[in-house]
């Protein structure tokens, strides 16, 4: 098992497992060092997980992977999570995948922001990885695809 080395995931006991089978998150983040921590958790969690750290092709992996899900960062150079998302969303076979922003952010307008632009929920960083683990199984068993 995998030792939380960074401080996004503050209880990484990474005991809770699921048994949703096929289900696939999209991580997509600029920083890998959060990316490699959730897309490890996710995976020995059960979800087959792709991760895209360029903002600029997270449309065209999005498209690729068809995710049940997409966890999306608010702040990235070139292209924010927020105009990412609007792109998804005018998109007809990635409309329907709940977003969900991770973001260091946590002011309410930029919570307001995120539901604007497509989100579905928002978190704020650092988060439990437990905590994220139980959002995405929500989200994914709320699409009644699993």
């Amino acid at each position: 098992m995998k030792e939380n080395v960074w401080p996004l995931c503050e209880d990484s006991a990474m005991s809770y497992k699921i048994n949703i089978q096929s289900a696939k998150v999209l991580v997509i983040d600029d920083e890998p060092e959060i990316t490699d921590i959730v897309e490890t958790f996710l995976s020995e969690s059960g979800y087959t997980v792709a991760v895209e750290n360029d903002a600029t092709e997270a449309l065209s992996k999005a498209r690729k992977f068809k995710p049940d899900v997409i966890l999306l960062d608010i702040m990235m150079p070139e292209v924010d999570g927020y105009g990412i998302c609007q792109e998804m969303k005018k998109d007809p076979s990635l409309a329907h995948v709940p977003v969900i922003f991770l973001t260091g952010k946590d002011r309410n307008d930029d919570m307001g922001r995120s539901f604007k632009a497509g989100g579905d929920m928002f978190i704020k960083k650092p988060f439990s990885c437990e905590r994220l683990l139980e959002i995405v199984n929500i989200v994914v068993l709320s699409t009644g695809k699993h």
